[in-house]
């Protein structure tokens, strides 16, 4: 058994616990550092400059704000189309329902480019679809559809939901008024956290997008990418930081409103 120090900690577990965080974070410290110089080579004693998140904003401020539209997009999608598919795949007991839950996950598991190359090959040739933004939502819904499904109908599998529904079917309430004002706020937490699974996934995928995206339909990743292998390493880590910049508050935000909602409705 591991002994305890006098403040209740395992001593091993903390080092370690230590050295994994610095382990991941002193990587995004050297990117940071290496956008606010003058010339990464010469490092801090090249000079700080705040040049490089200039040009970067100049050239790929757009991609920041399409990906946060299309995340949130993709969010409001999946709300719509995963809550109900939860409810009825939870509900059901037919295999047809359970090879139709199978099939939805299969996204998750086929690489992205596969995903990208089959949209591209069944509607590409739709000009008007392929040249904007709404085709790359159309593959985040897809990558993204079997994570809010499966997070909100274990959720609904939970056995006093099924007496708190029967109970309100006895006492007359439609199914409108059972879903919508009975079991929805019952799952709330676990949509919530569907939510924003779906909302960091969509903002951070790459693979998928970078098959499906247009010189005029840039995501924030997509820019990243093309910053680091068409120009300055300076360029590319100043690009890092703007999207930690954009992202992380958004993330910390949207964490300190699950744990609110988690506490206000749990049990």
């Amino acid at each position: 058994m591991t002994r305890l120090d006098p403040g209740g900690r395992a001593p091993l577990m903390f080092t370690m616990t230590l050295a994994v965080t610095l382990f991941m974070a002193v990587p995004i410290a050297m990117s940071v550092m290496a956008g606010l110089v003058e010339n990464y080579s010469g490092g801090l004693a090249s000079g700080l400059t705040l040049r490089w998140l200039g040009e970067v904003w100049a050239v790929y401020g757009s991609t920041v704000f399409a990906s946060i539209v299309v995340a949130l997009a993709c969010v409001a999608c999946t709300l719509v189309l995963g809550v109900p598919c939860a409810y009825a795949l939870a509900r059901s007991r037919s295999r047809w329902a359970r090879a139709f839950e199978e099939l939805l996950t299969l996204p998750v598991a086929v690489p992205g480019l596969a995903t990208a190359l089959a949209l591209i090959l069944t509607y590409g040739h739709v000009n008007l679809l392929r040249q904007s933004f709404g085709f790359i939502l159309i593959g985040h819904i897809v990558f993204t559809l079997p994570f809010m499904v499966r997070t909100v109908s274990s959720a609904f599998q939970r056995h006093e939901l099924l007496a708190l529904e029967e109970a309100a079917r006895t006492l007359g309430a439609s199914f409108t008024q059972r879903f919508l004002g009975v079991l929805v706020p019952a799952v709330f937490p676990a949509i919530v956290a569907g939510t924003l699974m779906v909302f960091t996934l969509s903002i951070g995928e790459f693979n998928l997008t970078w098959m499906l995206h247009t010189p005029l339909t840039r995501t924030l990743p997509v820019g990243l990418a093309d910053s680091y292998a068409s120009m300055r390493i300076e360029v590319g880590s100043a690009y890092t930081l703007i999207f930690l910049l954009v992202i992380v508050p958004i993330l910390w935000l949207l964490q300190a409103v699950s744990t609110v909602i988690q506490k206000r409705y749990a049990n």
